[in-house]
Parts: C-alpha cells; sequence; structure tokens
C-alpha cells in the first residue's frame, strides 16, 4: 500500500474490520478447534445460502456434474458452506490441529514427495479443497521449510492480523503478490528451497487448459517455477474426514522437459488442472464452488 495516510472514513472502518476481528479470533480461540468448527460450519450453513455466490456455486456444480439431480446438487452446496465455515474457524487454530498428528492420516506418496523436496527443492500446488490453510503448515511439520505465495488484504491492520496466524509457518517467507515476487521465488527454488502456490483460481493472465470439460483460465507460474529450476512438482490436498480430521493426498505432476518450451509449460499445467479435477470428483462437496473459475 501506499505510505500516504488513509482517509478518515477508510481508517475508521478499517479500525472497525479489525476489531471485529478480534473478537471473532478471540471467541474462536475460546471454543477451542472442534467445537468452533461444529458451530461455524452450522452457521455457514444457514447464512451462506444467502450469498450471490450460492446460485453461481450451483450453476457451476451443475456443469461439471450434469448427472446430478436438484436434491444432490442442493446436499452438496449445504456441505460445501459447512466445510468452508469450518475452515475460517479452523484457520485461527493452525498450531493445535498440526501439532496434534492423530488428527491426520497422511499417506505414503506426501511423505516421499517431502523427501524429494529436502533434497533440493519443489513447488507444491494445492487447491481450495478440505481445509487448504493446513497445506502447507502440514509440510512444515513434516520437517520441510516451505515459502508461501498469498494476496494481501486492503485492510492493512487486519491484514497484519491475519498474517500473524500463518507466518510462523512458512520458515521460508509469506510472500505477497507483486512485482517482484515471481523473481524472489525463482531465486529461493534455485536455492533448493520449496514454494507452495493455490493454483485452482482463474487465472486470466495464465493458459487455458480443460477443467470439467470447459476451458478454464490457470496459471503457469508452478509450471514456470518448476521446469525452470528442475526441480519436481506435487499437486496436494487435504480432504476433511469427519469433523476437523483429514485425510492428506500428495500426486506428483510429471514436468517435461522438450526442445518446445511453450508446449511443455501447457501440458503441465493441463496434468495439474486435470489431477485438481480427479481430487474434487473424489469430494466434491470440499471445493470452493461458489469463485468465478470457468468465466472469461
Amino acid at each position: 500500500m501506499s505510505n500516504r495516510p488513509l482517509p478518515l472514513a477508510r481508517r475508521i472502518r478499517f479500525h472497525a474490520e479489525a476489531l471485529g476481528f478480534d473478537m471473532l479470533a478471540g471467541l474462536v480461540r475460546l471454543l477451542g478447534p472442534d467445537r468452533a468448527s461444529a458451530l461455524s460450519g452450522a452457521l455457514w450453513r444457514r447464512i451462506a445460502p444467502l450469498n450471490k455466490r450460492h446460485a453461481r456455486a450451483g450453476a457451476q456444480m451443475r456443469m461439471a456434474f450434469p448427472d446430478l439431480d436438484e436434491a444432490t446438487i442442493a446436499r452438496q452446496l449445504d456441505a460445501m458452506w459447512d466445510n468452508l465455515g469450518r475452515t475460517m474457524a479452523e484457520s485461527f487454530h493452525i498450531a493445535a490441529l498440526v501439532k496434534d498428528r492423530a488428527r491426520f492420516e497422511i499417506d505414503e506418496d506426501t511423505r516421499l514427495a517431502v523427501e524429494k523436496a529436502r533434497a533440493g527443492g519443489a513447488v507444491f500446488v494445492s487447491l481450495h479443497q478440505g481445509n487448504w490453510e493446513l497445506a502447507a503448515p502440514l509440510l512444515d511439520s513434516l520437517g520441510l521449510p516451505v515459502a508461501g505465495i498469498y494476496q494481501k488484504l486492503q485492510n492493512p491492520f487486519t491484514e497484519r492480523k491475519a498474517a500473524a496466524f500463518r507466518t510462523p509457518f512458512y520458515a521460508l517467507g509469506l510472500h505477497s503478490k507483486g512485482h517482484d515476487t515471481a523473481r524472489t521465488i525463482l531465486k529461493l527454488v534455485a536455492g533448493g528451497g520449496t514454494v507452495t502456490i493455490m493454483a485452482d483460481l482463474r487465472d486470466l493472465t495464465g493458459i487455458a487448459v480443460p477443467f470439467f470439460g470447459q476451458m478454464a483460465p490457470s496459471t503457469a507460474f508452478p509450471a514456470l517455477v518448476a521446469r525452470m529450476r528442475g526441480v519436481p512438482l506435487f499437486a496436494g490436498a487435504v480432504l476433511r474426514e469427519s469433523g476437523a480430521t483429514f485425510r492428506v493426498r500428495s500426486v506428483e505432476i510429471p514436468v517435461p522437459h522438450s526442445a518446445d518450451r511453450d508446449a511443455d509449460i501447457r501440458a503441465i499445467v493441463a496434468a495439474i488442472q486435470a489431477q485438481f479435477e480427479s481430487f474434487i470428483r473424489e469430494a466434491p462437496a470440499q471445493w470452493m464452488w461458489g469463485h468465478r473459475r470457468w468465466q472469461k
């Protein structure tokens, strides 16, 4: 943000939002991870369908799963809001959740991915499914220092408070999107570091590849980093099992190195999105259907 003073009205609004954030954080932490998760999920199931994103989520789910009947769609959307509500509350309990290893079933492919990354760096991509907030902290808990990329909040006061919950799990830094971020990440991976990137959102500057039968503009940055630096690329998901318990999955994505660099990048992007689609088909109610994924 600019160093210029904020207008008074905006400053008052930002402080009010930050106060609300503190009150929410205090309540959620007081409840503990399990009660907070359950209560937030129940509240979101009641309130979130009133938002315009509910209609968009339903339309996109129907497009992706044309064989589902309306009753099934309604149940899936209800479960989606429950998952998102739980994820919001659990984001205030990341340290406690990650510390309790009994909450996680971590597959062998994830452990092998961590070992490969330790040997010389890697790129991990994930999607807004299950509790995605736990993905990087879990890698950190398994002994793999990681960097992350995120979008800063407009409110600088809330931004600092929200970042405080995440930064302890990013030993190599939590980097906000900006002009120098790509250069920073490329340098970090060249030095043997590992970066985690959320790669399922629409990116109009990216590459359009198939996703549930429709062309979807998708980020090429993870593919570019993995190919340029010659490191392995993994797609992972933290799927919700029951309440605040999870199943962790990882799949290695091939990184071709042919004479046609552009074709290689496109193939990697397509493979990432194909794996994301596979994860979503496994647990469709746990993906965030409300964002604009396909719209140009």
